[in-house]
């Protein structure tokens, strides 16, 4: 079967090379070029070879799952962070996705916990305050508080956007009212607007941990 383009070109390789590099292009900041040479590579390797990385991305759909404490990915009931007793308890970071997480573990800066909203608020989109995983948070800290050893700080490190701006006053203002005594902190403005936690370089990170305020 040979596969065709609109108005009937034939189009330049068969459609199981064309399904895969429509797949390849669906990946963030891939274009249809970069799309094809990524396929081809997977076409020209050992077949043994293109087969692990299948079963990689197979068996990582398969193993993950989100951490029932922190909503970070996790591959048993607890992530790293929150299964590793030398973490500091007491201390959260919020962020959008586990991927912002996994850019502040890469800092080496920050020695707490995590809570991971799986989103930020967007009302152009639909998305409000029951779309995120604040319940969760506050009762977390609900939980804490209970148990006689509170949460001593929250730091709001959402992204330096619009949508993470808003988030983190909403937390503010909600974590201030149930929270009175609860510091809560914001990472410094070194930080470009619209700055992807993972496209910022380690030592900008620190720096906007240290220079965190209130």
């Amino acid at each position: 079967m040979v596969n065709s383009r609109a108005g009937g070109d034939p189009a330049p390789y068969p459609p199981s090379v064309a399904k895969l590099v429509d797949e390849f292009a669906k990946l963030p900041g891939i274009g249809k070029r970069t799309a094809e040479r990524l396929a081809f590579h997977c076409l020209s390797v050992p077949r043994d070879e293109a087969l692990t990385f299948a079963n990689a991305i197979r068996d990582a759909r398969s193993a993950l799952r989100a951490c029932r404490r922190c909503f970070h990915v996790a591959e048993g009931e607890l992530c790293a962070v929150c299964s590793d007793p030398a973490r500091d308890q007491l201390q959260f970071c919020v962020v959008e996705l586990p991927r912002d997480a996994i850019a502040l573990e890469k800092a080496g800066v920050y020695r707490g916990v995590y809570h991971i909203l799986q989103g930020r608020l967007s009302p152009a989109e639909g998305i409000g305050p029951d779309d995120i995983r604040l319940r969760e948070l506050l009762e977390r800290l609900e939980r804490a508080q209970k148990t006689g050893a509170p949460a001593k700080e929250v730091i709001l490190a959402t992204r330096p956007t619009v949508e993470g701006d808003a988030t983190a006053e909403h937390l503010r203002e909600v974590l201030g009212v149930r929270f009175p005594a609860l510091r809560i902190t914001r990472l410094a403005r070194g930080l470009a607007s619209g700055t992807e936690f993972d496209n910022v370089s380690p030592s900008s990170i620190v720096f906007a941990f240290q220079g965190r305020r209130e």
